[in-house]
């Protein structure tokens, strides 16, 4: 018997486990790692350089043994508790920076991390005045305290390129989650229209069908007493009909499987156009195989993020044809080029895309833009059953695809 071996959750006070809408959260919301980020705490080991280049006193280590404690839990609440109190940790973080001061020149650190962690509630007046305040009454005690000049421009300097690269980073993560909630809306909506459309083909094909089966075997049933080769006709035509049906359903449930590609391709055109790159694009012009269209979806989300991200492109274009049986994927931007055709995203891109015996090729010379061509070989076509093919030779799933058809 094989063990498999769990790891156990850490059981963390009520007061540090993460909120719905604390920083920890977010940030895994937005694929990254909250413990890597935690990794900015050694940062803060700045408060203990004073006795490196000075001498210090008893205050100084008194200061650190009870302000140091105490910033690590206001660093930890302002990453697990909710937004709304954010603004008490970080006043805590200037308040704990002011405090030490006098005692630990080093500890305009705290203002640092004050000044990275103000909460970004819509307005960048009023973060930037927040930020202002911080780095003012800062600057303004370690003038009291005799500092010299050239710590407090380092001071400043820190202070404000920190907040405006924690700010920047955030409003770029908000812009990403609104990106996705578009995204996710999309293919909603999508999902939704072809809900929709189904049901109307279904109504559309099985409902005036079954209802004339059913009026035709009435009929037979009648006749059969009285003329049976009336009758005898009357059941050959239900059986016609009902081999009709079968077949548009199939047809039907075939033409289902374009969707989840036709959904990618407009979250990625949203995607695209709210980062102001215009993307032309055309949705498969025949049903595909579900693992080819599965696959293509992946492709085409994993190419167009990096597009977004990356590329610094203006313009993209995806092209999709068939030819003697094999499809031709093409994506084509215009961006600065230099991709690297081995990084992670590609090599899993190309992974998939060998697994149908295909092939992956990417073109991305340095300020020349980025071409993505994808192969895959396609199954032939089944022909259409007849309405005389018997019964027996018919394929039993109907949901299912033809023998010899698409897999």
């Amino acid at each position: 018997m094989s063990m498999e071996w769990r790891e156990e959750p850490i059981m963390l006070p009520a007061f540090l486990r993460p909120a719905p809408d604390s920083m920890a959260l977010q940030f895994r919301r937005c694929g990254g790692n909250p413990r890597l980020h935690a990794l900015n705490l050694l940062w803060s080991l700045w408060v203990f350089v004073t006795p490196l280049v000075s001498t210090v006193h008893a205050s100084f280590w008194w200061s650190v043994a009870i302000g140091y404690p105490l910033f690590v839990l206001l660093f930890a609440l302002v990453h697990v508790r909710p937004q709304r109190e954010v603004n008490i940790y970080v006043a805590g973080m200037a308040m704990l920076a002011i405090l030490s001061l006098p005692y630990n020149p080093s500890a305009w650190s705290y203002t640092v991390f004050a000044c990275v962690y103000v909460p970004y509630e819509g307005s960048l007046r009023a973060t930037g005045m927040r930020i202002a305040m911080i780095v003012s009454v800062t600057l303004l005690e370690a003038w009291w305290v005799g500092m010299p000049w050239f710590a407090m421009v380092l001071m400043v300097a820190v202070c404000v390129s920190a907040a405006s690269g924690s700010l920047a980073g955030r409003l770029n993560m908000q812009k990403n989650a609104a990106q996705r909630l578009s995204q996710d809306e999309v293919r909603r909506l999508a999902a939704t229209a072809e809900r929709e459309r189904i049901g109307r083909d279904l109504h559309d094909l099985l409902g005036h069908t079954l209802s004339l089966i059913t009026l035709k075997l009435e009929l037979s049933r009648k006749l059969f007493d009285r003329d049976h080769e009336a009758a005898r006709r009357e059941l050959a035509e239900a059986e016609g009909i009902a081999r009709n049906a079968l077949a548009e359903v199939r047809a039907a449930v075939t033409g289902i499987r374009a969707t989840d590609l036709a959904a990618e391709l407009a979250s990625a055109h949203l995607m695209l156009e709210t980062r102001g790159v215009v993307m032309r694009y055309e949705p498969p012009g025949r049903a595909l195989p579900a693992d080819v269209e599965t696959v293509l979806a992946l492709v085409v989300r994993e190419a167009v993020t990096n597009i977004a991200r990356h590329a610094h492109a203006t313009r993209t274009d995806v092209e999709m044809s068939v030819e003697r049986s094999v499809l031709n994927l093409c994506i084509r931007d215009d961006g600065r080029g230099g991709l690297d055709a081995f990084g992670n995203g590609l090599a899993g891109m190309r992974e998939r895309v060998e697994g149908l015996g295909g092939t992956l090729r990417v073109d991305s010379p340095r300020d020349r833009g980025t071409t993505l061509h994808v192969t895959v070989p396609l199954p032939a076509r089944n022909a259409a059953p007849r309405a005389d093919t018997p019964v027996e030779a018919m394929p039993t799933q109907l949901t299912g695809t033809p023998q010899g058809g698409w897999s």
